[in-house]
């Protein structure tokens, strides 16, 4: 079907934020899309704090970018806004880098204070960047994301299912976008 490329722009090495997108990643690949991780911590501080373009790992980020059908985008909130790290790492790519892409926004929190951060914060910036469709985000609080002892993530039930169906319509709409763009033979 489709290849996704799942951000996730915690900085934490134990992320709810990148556990919580590895674990919806595995949903996408059971309905039949190849997903790319890319954990933005990952990639060297210097390239892109020193806004380095020519960095090999810069280049590598953004060719990931180019090439995917769709982009599932976490983030942490922190001070009601998307993170710093992920800010470094959109900054650094090209203004149209999401022309063409159906985009899913995800964040998490400690507070439903931060709820509307997706929609005031980090949608603007990825509508700014030419997402050609940015569907319905969902903002997960934490205590509702729960890492056992042997690395399992659970969602609460009710979260769970919200998240299901919100990764769910970012599979069909990234059906009927590759449906639209398919060669026709």
């Amino acid at each position: 079907m489709a290849t996704v490329l799942s951000v996730s722009g915690s900085p934490s090495a134990t992320s709810r934020t990148a556990r919580l997108l590895r674990h919806l990643d595995g949903r996408l690949v059971a309905q039949g899309h190849e997903v790319v991780p890319l954990d933005v911590r990952t990639l060297p501080a210097e390239a892109l704090l020193g806004a380095d373009f020519r960095h090999p790992a810069i280049i590598e980020a953004t060719e990931l970018v180019a090439r995917a059908d769709g982009v599932v985008i976490g983030t942490p909130v922190y001070k009601a806004a998307y993170s710093g790290l992920l800010k470094s790492l959109l900054d650094l790519l090209p203004q149209y880098a999401l022309v063409g892409k159906t985009v899913l926004p995800l964040a998490t929190g400690g507070s439903t204070a931060h709820v509307l951060a997706i929609d005031y914060a980090l949608r603007p910036v990825l509508s700014s960047m030419g997402a050609a469709h940015i569907v319905q985000g969902w903002f997960t609080l934490d205590q509702d994301i729960a890492v056992g002892a042997d690395g399992a993530l659970t969602v609460a039930p009710g979260p769970a299912e919200a998240l299901a169906q919100v990764v769910d319509r970012f599979s069909q709409a990234l059906g009927v976008r590759t449906a639209l763009l398919a060669p026709t033979g």
